[in-house]
């Protein structure tokens, strides 16, 4: 076989081999925020740190996963510190590589006749971590001491003999120790397995051969990332985005990015972005990489391979001090969803200077809640409300999703079933239907976003996080308009409404939760929109027939039947 032939079956079995880690993953995994919500990533590494495979995971969680490898060979990699059958675990974004505390990494070494290859990763939102809040997301920290423990890169298993002093410590400082336990063991026997995939190939191959793939592998990506620049004028480009609060008062956070592009190569600069605030919306330098992938690779050929190799063509300047590189020990706990979704819409504003085509619209910001109390066996629980996903941009030929995530899940994370959390949690789930008249118009429809009603039964603490509720977060493009905002009210059984932070802890007694999440923008301008298109979505209560009129320019009737003639006046005349 010819060497191309070669790197592209080795690339795929790669790429199979993180997928196989995932799903070894969700199906060990305790606690629903893996088995149900699938809040973790698998990946690859070669020798040297650089990403070589990922799965379909979280993005940002694999787009910064180079700098955790990279942090284990800086710590542990001279002098014979890294030994077969050892695995590490780290999550510190000032000291290890992170993006932030609650994601812990798993990183096996895989050895070959006493040589390292490759290194398998697993990077997992930890259910709870300690910290001031239950659910590792404390709204309330200044610092990042406020916010959990810190892992720096730590031996978890030597030479094969886990350390039981260590594991009692991760237990300890978990108020759902039970949970921290069998998690830890299905990202180590996700990497592990992992491990063998790739001893498995090298037995088909040889050694050498693949080897040689890993950089025959960056290399195509290279080639690839810098033939999609280069289909963009050269020039400067600025967008910006914007947080309306520091998590304790309403104010601007903006990002700008400044893109040049110059033949195939492209460099984002930040500078001129807001300084690190007070609040646990500060980026780390790891997270903020990822984030920079995420805009780009979405934006150009989605067939490029999500490696090191793509990111060569690419130089990221991130001022030390601002939101997108902050100082020590500024909080860092929201930083994977803001500012990186800042950072992405920024980028992606920018870009949609370049080559309008290809601009997409915002995804709505999330707006939700955690919740945590006492489960019917007496066990500490937490409950992440993830029923209630934002709207999607509408992209060119697209319509957005009506609940897919944040942008910098990029659809990587599951809405749960309903019946295993209520199996799970006292919960009873009421409602979770599309939203009417909330997605973006545009001749391509943002996503709708989600009303979401849930009954607590119980006494429980809450963690509250209110983006996307003040301004309209799921902008609209070339044309397209913005999609709603979000809402999150509180009753008690009474129906009495609760008063609750946008950004905060607070203990409620049992409660009813109403929540309608953000929806995405639209794309081009709704009066192009195909009149049988709108015929759809008002049957599918996506829009009103009202909305149909007034904002798409197409006459519906009660009986629900396109009257042509007045479509046509109301668009002639527009």
């Amino acid at each position: 076989m010819s060497d191309a032939i070669v790197t592209t079956l080795l690339q795929n079995q790669l790429d199979h081999i993180s997928q196989q880690m995932g799903w070894v993953m969700e199906r060990t995994a305790r606690s629903p925020i893996f088995s149900e919500s699938h809040d973790f990533s698998c990946f690859i590494a070669d020798a040297s740190g650089q990403l070589v495979s990922v799965a379909d995971g979280i993005p940002i969680h694999t787009g910064g996963g180079g700098f955790a490898v990279e942090a284990v060979l800086r710590d542990f990699g001279a002098q014979g510190g890294i030994s077969p059958g050892d695995v590490f675990i780290l999550s510190d974004p000032y000291a290890a590589g992170g993006n932030h505390l609650p994601d812990w990494t798993i990183i096996h070494p895989v050895f070959i006749r006493g040589k390292l290859l490759a290194f398998t990763c697993n990077r997992a939102h930890q259910s709870d971590i300690g910290g001031g809040a239950a659910g590792t997301y404390n709204s309330a920290a200044t610092e990042i001491f406020h916010e959990g423990i810190r892992l720096p890169v730590l031996k978890l298993i030597e030479q094969g003999r886990v350390r039981d002093d260590l594991w009692r410590l991760l237990k300890l400082n978990s108020r759902c120790p039970h949970l921290i336990d069998g998690d830890l063991r299905a990202m180590i026997g996700s990497t592990r397995i992992g491990g063998q995939r790739i001893e498995a190939l090298t037995k088909e191959f040889g050694v050498s051969t693949v080897e040689k793939a890993f950089g025959a592998i960056l290399d195509y990506a290279e080639r690839r990332m810098r033939g999609a620049i280069s289909t963009l004028p050269d020039g400067v480009y600025e967008g910006v985005d914007s947080s309306d609060t520091d998590c304790f008062r309403e104010i601007k956070v903006p990002v700008f990015a400044t893109i040049q592009v110059t033949g195939d190569n492209l460099s984002v600069d930040f500078s001129g972005s807001a300084q690190q605030i007070r609040g646990f919306k500060n980026s780390s330098i790891a997270n903020t990489y990822a984030a920079v992938y995420v805009a780009l690779l979405s934006y150009m050929d989605v067939n490029i391979p999500r490696n090191a190799g793509a990111f060569r063509p690419v130089k990221i300047i991130a001022p030390e001090g601002t939101v997108v590189n902050a100082r020590y020990p500024a909080p860092m706990t929201s930083n994977t969803v803001y500012p990186a979704t800042e950072i992405v819409y920024a980028i992606w504003k920018a870009l949609a200077k370049a080559d309008p085509l290809r601009a997409c619209a915002g995804w709505g910001k999330a707006s939700h809640c955690i919740s945590s109390g006492i489960d019917s066996e007496g066990m500490t629980y937490v409950m992440y409300h993830m029923h209630g996903y934002p709207g999607t941009g509408a992209v060119r030929g697209r319509d957005g999703f009506p609940s897919l995530g944040t942008v910098i899940t990029l659809g990587g994370m599951q809405i749960p079933n309903v019946e295993a959390y209520e199996r799970k949690y006292p919960v009873r789930i009421e409602q979770q239907e599309m939203r009417c008249d909330a997605g973006g118009v545009g001749e391509f429809r943002g996503g709708t976003g989600i009303d979401y009603q849930v009954t607590v039964f119980d006494e429980a603490e809450y963690s509250f996080r209110g983006e996307g509720s003040g301004v309209p977060s799921g902008f609209g493009t070339v044309g397209g308009k913005t999609g709603a905002k979000a809402n999150l009210e509180v009753f008690t059984d009474e129906g009495l409404s609760l008063s609750t932070p946008r950004y905060g802890v607070k203990h409620l007694p049992a409660v009813k939760i109403k929540m309608s999440s953000s929806a995405g923008g639209g794309w081009g301008s709704p009066s192009k929109r195909g009149a049988e298109l709108v015929l759809r979505d008002v049957e599918d209560g996506l829009v009103s027939i009202k909305a149909a009129r007034e904002q798409y320019l197409v006459a519906i009737d009660p009986a629900l039947s396109i009257d042509w003639s007045e479509t046509s006046r109301l668009r002639e005349i527009s």
